[in-house]
């Protein structure tokens, strides 16, 4: 796991999924994700799959082209507008 973005609204974490260990039989393919927390709703949403490929693509373009934090904050909200999931604390 690995916090990419902390603001006073959003919190954008990595999770990566663990490598077999030398020697054992892979379940199958390796996935990612990316959790989005908006905290000005206490909500959060999830992306695996193709939305995390997706989010991969921008963030691989904010590397090549430097955004604002107001650029970032937006997307960000874009992604956040699908969250459903109440933020738990566990």
């Amino acid at each position: 796991m690995q916090m990419l973005y902390d603001s006073d609204s959003f919190v954008v974490v990595h999770l990566q999924a663990n490598a077999p260990a030398q020697g054992e039989a892979e379940p199958g393919v390796a996935r990612h994700g990316f959790e989005i927390v908006d905290k000005r709703s206490n909500k959060e949403v999830y992306l695996d799959g193709s939305w995390a490929d997706a989010f991969q693509r921008q963030i691989n373009a904010w590397q090549l082209n430097t955004p604002t934090q107001e650029e970032v904050e937006e997307t960000l909200g874009s992604y956040a507008e699908l969250a459903q999931n109440p933020l738990v604390m566990h």
